[in-house]
């Protein structure tokens, strides 16, 4: 008798900070979505994206602000228990990646990659590499 596929995991990843934080949505298969809201609005916005991603784990990136978040996502989503995560690095690669996914242009090109700044925040870049870390097993 086959087996029935299992559900894919989902994650919900946030990247605190003290006023804006980035969330992510990652399964196995990429992306689903990404934002960066102000911090205020932490535990509301994963109390409605929960809600579409039932089954979702929620993990918090463990520096800036991360036991306050922790403690928002706790308060408005009964039963929800964020995993901390280590995110040395993920701002960096958070970079990295706006600028794969945002090519330089024109005369931009000719700026040295590590002397690139984005244009915006890329705090919902550093969900993203939070939540494929944890799903590849990079925890803690």
């Amino acid at each position: 008798m086959p087996k029935a596929p299992q559900a894919q995991k989902v994650i919900l990843a946030v990247d605190p900070g003290r006023d804006k934080c980035g969330l992510a949505i990652v399964s196995p298969r990429g992306i689903i979505f990404r934002a960066v809201i102000p911090t205020s609005e932490v535990g509301l916005t994963c109390r409605y994206l929960l809600s579409q991603h039932s089954g979702a784990e929620v993990i918090v990136g463990g520096a800036t602000f991360s036991r306050e978040v922790v403690a928002a996502i706790g308060h408005d989503n009964e039963g929800v228990e964020p995993v901390v995560v280590a995110e040395e690095n993920s701002t960096l690669e958070a970079r990295r990646r706006y600028f794969e996914d945002n090519p330089p242009r024109w005369w931009q090109r000719l700026v040295p990659q590590g002397m690139r700044v984005p244009p915006r925040a890329v705090d919902d870049y550093a969900a993203v590499v939070l939540a494929e870390r944890y799903l590849a097993g990079e925890q803690g």
